[in-house]
């Protein structure tokens, strides 16, 4: 059983402690964040240990580290700490859940979590620090560049090219040999089938409520008969 270290305390950082402990075997030794964050000295049983000085009670010689933050600024800060821990001298890992159909000549970097069940076929590459969520498809001879965040219900048909630094938010579609490029924001339920710049942001319109009130509308309709 190899030792983990967590970067983290938040909600992402419980996410990923549940599957690195119950499903692929990690011993998870201490969470850590930087020192100005830190509002508690435990966290789900385990001591948080500021950053700055985590090496000194966990070596890097003992322990591997995985940073579980969010996708702020577009992965940006989860990247930046990848780098922070690669210069104390940890080795990063990823956190793969065995109930993911993850075929095993799908290529991953480090710092890669992936949640089941997603499905994510052969001949997929995928860069470092790639996040993919629960139900999220990823299809064959696709490449997701590093430090993209996939939500769950994503679908990325046939040889897709996702550039560094995406987000893609829950239930978007990129259509087959489609190039996206670096630092996109994609929304939730878009639908995209050109290929997209650098920097660009794609929203699918909401779903406009009608004048009925939800009364209303089961009084004149046999929903409420089911």
């Amino acid at each position: 059983m190899k030792n983990l270290i967590i970067f983290g305390t938040g909600k992402i950082a419980e996410v990923v402690h549940y599957y690195a402990k119950e499903e692929c075997g990690f011993n998870v030794v201490c969470f850590t964040v930087d020192k100005e964050f830190i509002k508690t000295d435990n966290f789900l049983g385990l001591p948080v240990v500021p950053f700055e000085e985590v090496e000194n009670n966990f070596p890097p010689s003992e322990n591997l580290f995985f940073v579980a933050v969010g996708y702020h600024d577009l992965n940006k800060v989860r990247e930046l700490k990848c780098a922070e821990a690669k210069n104390k001298g940890y080795e990063l890992t990823s956190v793969i859940s065995p109930n993911a159909n993850v075929p095993k000549n799908v290529k991953t970097g480090v710092n890669c979590f992936i949640m089941p069940p997603a499905l994510v076929h052969p001949f997929v590459t995928l860069g470092n620090n790639v996040f993919v969520f629960s139900g999220a498809v990823v299809a064959h001879h696709s490449h997701l560049k590093d430090n993209c965040w996939i939500t769950s219900g994503c679908n990325i048909s046939g040889n897709v090219t996702i550039g560094e630094n995406c987000f893609l938010a829950i239930n978007a579609t990129i259509a087959h040999s489609v190039s996206i490029g670096k630092d996109c924001f994609i929304g939730a339920n878009a639908l995209i089938i050109k290929n997209l710049e650098d920097e660009k942001v794609c929203f699918a319109e909401s779903t406009k409520p009608i004048k009925l009130t939800s009364r209303q509308f089961l009084k004149m309709s046999n929903f409420s008969n089911l």
